[in-house]
């Protein structure tokens, strides 16, 4: 084996800012912004308070994305969020977070994602029963060939795919923008405008942004690509400050639309809000529009969850030796090969088995979520750990407002645990045993490395 494809092989400088930027754009952007609208809309109560919403969710993702830009700089690492909790609190705790990633975050959304890609698909060509778990697997399938050949070739093919989808919210804009310019355009009464409403309740008001901060969630994924991006360490900061701010900008605009084409209580009661208006704007074409936009959505959210999952799982393998073979680099290619296999493969396994059960794809949502607030507040407090460890460290960055904005955003990552605990009961117990599961693992992974080292 040369060093093309084995263990010394290193992550190399290779992204542009525009296709890191266009990676982070696809994560974040996916179907939850043809769904979290109506929810948003119906906690809030008015358009005000639902705008205002979506703003402060961009706000959270920003002050956040700094904490992250600081550790990204300081450290750049394919292991991301697992190379900072490895520094901040061992390698055990940064084990458990990689765990947690394989078994439940990342292999989980991979296929959550598959299943509103095979949705879609299906309406637009049905394949029977299972044909959302077929068009569901073939995209995990092709999108892991493409990622495989290399990352140029999945980078550019995340490039195009998301402005696919960056279109496509344009599109819901410009019709919502249609819509409110039509002279010829009534809503009905079900969904005229209503008179404004109080302030919602405090539990509304959190309830509305967990469904909020889900939408805007995957930004933090970009600190896997912090060891791959040209130019200078600052790089980091750039991409996503314009990510965040393009994301923003879309979500409001969308939020706009959906109000001017069906007004706040049409936009409430609505089952499939983009479908709704696009419907209204171009009748039944509406309907195909938005099954394609749903589906590249999902196509580039899973592309893209794709590059960013297996470098976590490559991290694993160079710090554990009993993980070796997930620590292989394909110099040539630019890609953790065998990690991204046995990610691919492991979400296959979840799609089967989503397929097998009724509300598998629920139950999947659920239990995400307290694993993935848990493992955030960490990486938050880490920031202030290693300010306080690592003083001398060189950072080419530092986060504004130090401690107060590190400590604003471990008390949002606090705040939407105890929310996903609240309303997820059910999930937040599978997701205890998928961390019980990791921990014990660790004393044979010690073993197995002690057995090594006496060897």
């Amino acid at each position: 084996m040369n060093d093309a494809d084995g263990d010394a092989a290193q992550p190399q400088p290779t992204l542009r800012l525009r296709e890191a930027v266009a990676i982070i754009v696809g994560i974040v952007i996916g179907a939850g912004i043809f769904k979290a609208p109506s929810l948003v809309a119906q906690f809030t109560g008015s358009t005000g308070w639902m705008l205002a919403a979506w703003a402060a969710g961009g706000l959270v993702s920003l002050i956040g994305a700094l904490c992250y830009a600081e550790l990204a700089a300081a450290w750049p690492h394919a292991g991301g969020d697992y190379h900072f909790l490895h520094r901040a609190y061992g390698r055990r705790v940064a084990f458990l977070f990689a765990w947690a990633r394989f078994a439940v975050i990342t292999t989980g959304s991979i296929a959550l994602l598959a299943f509103v890609f095979g949705d879609y698909m299906g309406t637009l060509v049905p394949l029977g029963a299972h044909g959302s778990a077929a068009w569901g697997g073939l995209a995990i399938v092709v999108l892991t060939g493409l990622n495989a050949r290399g990352i140029r070739a999945s980078a550019g093919t995340q490039s195009w795919l998301t402005l696919a989808e960056v279109l496509g919210l344009v599109l819901v804009a410009a019709a919502g923008l249609w819509l409110w310019l039509d002279p010829g355009h009534a809503m009905p009464a079900a969904t005229a405008a209503v008179p404004p409403a109080g302030a919602p309740s405090l539990s509304m008001l959190g309830l509305a942004m967990v469904f909020v901060l889900l939408t805007y969630g995957g930004w933090n994924e970009a600190a896997y690509l912090s060891a791959e991006l040209r130019g200078s360490r600052r790089g980091m900061l750039h991409a996503l400050v314009i990510s965040i701010a393009l994301i923003t900008a879309l979500y409001l605009l969308v939020n706009l639309a959906y109000v001017y084409g069906l007004g706040l209580e049409g936009m409430a009661a609505s089952e499939a809000v983009a479908a709704d208006l696009l419907g209204r704007a171009f009748g039944r074409a509406g309907e195909t529009l938005v099954a394609l936009m749903v589906a590249v959505a999902a196509l580039t959210s899973i592309n893209a969850t794709m590059i960013v999952g297996a470098r976590t799982s490559f991290a694993v393998g160079r710090d554990w030796p009993a993980l070796r073979v997930l620590g292989r680099w394909r110099a040539d290619r630019g890609v953790p090969a065998v990690a991204l296999y046995a990610q691919s493969a492991f979400a296959l396994a979840l799609v089967v088995f989503g397929a097998s059960l009724r509300g598998g794809f629920q139950a999947m949502v659920d239990y995400t979520a307290p694993v993935f607030w848990s493992f955030f507040f960490l990486c938050a407090v880490a920031l202030i750990v290693l300010r306080v460890r690592e003083p001398r460290a060189p950072r080419p960055f530092k986060v504004p407002l130090y401690p107060l904005l590190p400590i604003a955003f471990a008390a949002v990552c606090l705040y939407m645990l105890w929310s996903s605990l609240a309303y997820v009961k059910a999930g937040a117990l599978a997701g205890v045993g998928v961390l019980a599961i990791g921990a014990l693992g660790l004393p044979w992974l010690a073993a197995r490395e002690g057995a090594g080292a006496r060897g």
